[in-house]
């Protein structure tokens, strides 16, 4: 019987200050008020054989929500400090397959140049060489290596404008 009458009280007391506690989490800054007070009435029911004064029941109400308040704000502060910011400039899934996709062009589009013209531009545009770097790994002349690069490049470019018209 004396379970009833506890459960009772309590039920009595959630409905009398409910309300009452939300606003008390609300204007403390609780982000959830109502998760702290229905948290607040839940640790009350856990210990009330504990209480040692019914009276007290809400004061205890009151300084969980006070508690649970002010560790939920800490709690948030910290998380925003330790928030790490997206990167800038990430790009897409889409993006990166994409991407992938142009690599792929232009690398079957390199292909399918002549040997000379591929190693001129490889060692330019890939390696970063210089002119005199060039024509000494390829054995040609600088002026050789001009031609080779001026043709490859027009040679490429007409290759992937076919490509991306078909």
């Amino acid at each position: 019987m004396t379970d009833r009458r506890e459960g009772a009280g309590l039920a009595e007391l959630f409905s009398a200050h409910y309300l009452g506690m939300v606003r008390l989490a609300g204007l403390l800054g609780a982000d959830d008020p109502e998760d702290i007070a229905q948290e607040a009435f839940a640790r009350l029911h856990a210990r009330r054989s504990l209480l040692r004064d019914d009276r007290a029941a809400i004061a205890y109400v009151r300084s969980i929500i006070c508690n649970q308040t002010r560790n939920r704000l800490r709690h948030l502060r910290l998380a925003r400090l330790r928030r790490t910011d997206p990167p800038l400039d990430a790009a897409s899934s889409e993006h990166h397959v994409l991407v992938a996709e142009r690599h792929r062009e232009l690398l079957a589009a390199l292909e399918r140049l002549p040997r000379r013209q591929r190693e001129a531009l490889v060692l330019r545009y890939w390696l970063e060489l210089s002119e005199q770097e060039i024509a000494d790994a390829m054995g040609v002349s600088p002026g050789s290596v001009k031609t080779h690069a001026s043709r490859g490049m027009a040679a490429l470019s007409k290759a992937l404008k076919e490509d991306h018209d078909a």
